[in-house]
């Protein structure tokens, strides 16, 4: 029993560890003609989002990049980062393209 405990222990700080945003952690998005998106997770776990914000059925179904095509159409739409990037809770993809996107 004690050994079915420990295991299940372990097994659930591994998952954590799997699912934290590590400080540093960025991701580069570099198929835009208008230049590199950086995506920090540190940022954003700054600014008190949480990763089940944006990372459910509905948003980004998996944690791991390219999984979901990100298009301009559906960030202005509301959709995808312009769920927050919105002029509201977080500046606005709209009128802020140099913010992310870098040459």
């Amino acid at each position: 029993m004690k050994n079915v405990l420990l295991s299940v222990v372990l097994l659930l700080c591994f998952a954590a560890v799997a699912v934290a945003v590590p400080a540093g952690r960025t991701l580069d998005f570099d198929k835009s003609p208008m230049g590199t998106v950086t995506f920090s997770g540190e940022i954003h776990k700054n600014a008190g989002v949480s990763c089940k914000e944006c990372h459910n059925k509905d948003v980004f179904p998996k944690m791991k990049k390219g999984t979901v095509e990100i298009k301009m159409d559906a960030i202005y739409a509301g959709q995808l980062c312009g769920k927050c990037h919105n002029g509201e809770r977080a500046f606005a993809a709209k009128t802020s393209c140099t913010k992310c996107h870098k040459k």
